[in-house]
């Protein structure tokens, strides 16, 4: 069956439009928040101080990912500058998220005398959770999708929203769906790892080699990938990059415990 977005709008406060986008990512945001201080008390130490530097990690990171999404957009944003600021209806980078985010978190470990690879693994099992989640802000906005298809699940995208190589194509591939889904059962698979006693900073290396994995396969039906190096797209160069820094880590991670 057809799966199609009803808008992008919500509703509406004094003419001032809310977007689905917005309320979703606030959402997962808050979702990821709390899973990341819940699993750092159950598992780790019950004394977190996690909500104290939370709203600066969001600002931070949201910064980062407008940031990113800007950069790999150059071209466009070269020529549309004022329009880096308006992020309402989309253009979010999880790549840039995730770079600002760790490094902000390590930071702030300091700050707060907190072990970062504990903090890194909640964080990250949170973020999958917030990722499953926030992907659905892309179906609202009719974005993220693939190339076109006839699948029983098939995603119908509006015309203004197509490629101009894709115009005459009504059904595409539903990406958001497939990443959002996976992103779930990253988030499932490292939870058992909590409950299994991985080392710390280990979890914190799964993700980065699963989301990568998750990635660099979604990407492979995405039509809207706007820089290519070599013929690939940065998405895809960026999370190989991710999989083998966490492929290391977890190597490394493991010999020292051991």
């Amino acid at each position: 069956m057809p799966i199609s977005s009803p808008g992008e709008i919500a509703f509406s406060i004094f003419e001032f439009p809310v977007y689905y986008y917005g309320i979703i990512l606030a959402f997962a945001i808050f979702v990821g928040v709390y899973t990341a201080d819940f699993l750092y008390r159950k598992y780790y130490d019950k004394v977190s101080y996690i909500f104290d530097f939370t709203p600066y990690m969001i600002i931070l990171g949201i910064l980062g990912a407008r940031l990113y999404y800007c950069a790999v957009n150059y071209s466009y944003y070269l020529a549309h500058p004022f329009e880096i600021f308006y992020i309402r209806q989309g253009g979010l980078s999880i790549h840039g998220m995730i770079i600002i985010g760790i490094l902000s978190l390590y930071f702030f470990s300091k700050i707060y005398k907190m072990p970062f690879l504990k903090l890194a693994d909640v964080f990250l099992c949170g973020t999958a959770l917030a990722q499953s989640i926030g992907r659905w802000g892309n179906f609202f906005n009719s974005e993220a999708f693939g190339t076109p298809t006839n699948l029983p699940w098939k995603l119908f995208i509006p015309i203004s929203h197509r490629p101009l190589e894709y115009i005459n194509f009504e059904y595409f591939h539903p990406t958001f769906l497939y990443e959002s889904i996976l992103n779930f059962c990253i988030f499932l698979v490292l939870v058992f790892c909590f409950k299994k006693n991985f080392t710390s900073g280990k979890i914190a290396c799964l993700y980065l080699i699963l989301y990568s994995v998750v990635r660099i396969f979604v990407e492979h039906f995405r039509v809207d990938s706007v820089l290519n190096i070599a013929g690939f797209p940065v998405a895809q160069i960026i999370s190989l990059v991710m999989l083998l820094f966490g492929l290391c880590g977890f190597i490394l991670l493991s010999k020292q415990h051991n």
